[in-house]
């Protein structure tokens, strides 16, 4: 474990109106506890997972790789100051990680192999392949399997999006394996119940406008898959 604890001060926050001051479950949480290597945000879009797992990552000195952004229709001054309002606890020192996106990821796979094409040995820290000469999947797993295995503090936003079930179900053995090292901490936002079924992971909920320890069986993700596989058609008429 890297990070134990993370503090939100509310009571000090610039403004109640604006994006991300204003998302009910970010300013009703005082604090989370950290205490398995293997942590998951979930939540509905706009409970404010990826806004804190981002605030987090710069908090913990992590380097974001982020596109150009592009606001001359909206500019927000606040976007980017939730990182001012919270503290991290860490429990024996920093120490280096990486932020993963699937927004961003193709972007910086374009990076990844012009540096590889320089220097050969780039390769081993993305899991000795180009990426570009992979599929999108593939690509994102050969990443995450090169990367994780080097000691440090892991942030993902929703690493499932290019991935198979199957090729989930081999991300969280990775997982597994990468965890009972001890080498690294993963913080990881998801929808993905297939993620979340990782055995003994916290799962922080975004769901209930405050943010909450729940099990797996208590995310809404597990009920609405369960309740759709147990009866589609009820379930989607149900829903109309």
């Amino acid at each position: 474990m890297y990070i134990t604890q993370v503090k939100l001060h509310s009571e000090c926050y610039p403004t109640d109106r604006y994006y991300p001051f204003n998302i009910p479950t970010l300013r009703r949480t005082v604090a989370l506890a950290l205490k398995k290597p293997v942590a998951f945000f979930v939540g509905e879009n706009g409970s404010g997972k990826s806004t804190l797992l981002e605030a987090l990552t710069r908090k913990c000195g992590v380097h974001i790789w982020d596109k150009v952004k592009r606001r001359a229709g909206y500019d927000n001054p606040f976007a980017d100051r939730l990182v001012d309002f919270i503290d991290v606890t860490w429990a024996n020192g920093h120490v280096p990680g990486s932020l993963f996106r699937a927004e961003t990821f193709q972007e910086m796979v374009d990076f990844l192999d012009d540096a590889a094409l320089c220097d050969p040995g780039r390769l081993a820290y993305q899991g000795g392949h180009l990426l570009n000469t992979l599929s999108h999947g593939e690509g994102m797993f050969t990443y995450f399997q090169g990367r994780y295995h080097m000691k440090g503090l892991y942030f993902l936003d929703e690493p499932e999006a290019a991935l198979s079930p199957a090729s989930q179900i081999k991300f969280l053995k990775m997982l597994q394996f990468l965890a009972a090292s001890g080498q690294a901490q993963f913080i990881i936002a998801t929808h993905s119940p297939i993620l979340l079924a990782y055995p003994d992971a916290q799962i922080f909920s975004f769901d209930e406008g405050h943010i909450e320890e729940v099990t797996y069986e208590e995310t809404a993700h597990y009920r609405i898959y369960k309740q759709f596989f147990t009866d589609r058609g009820a379930y989607l008429a149900s829903n109309q």
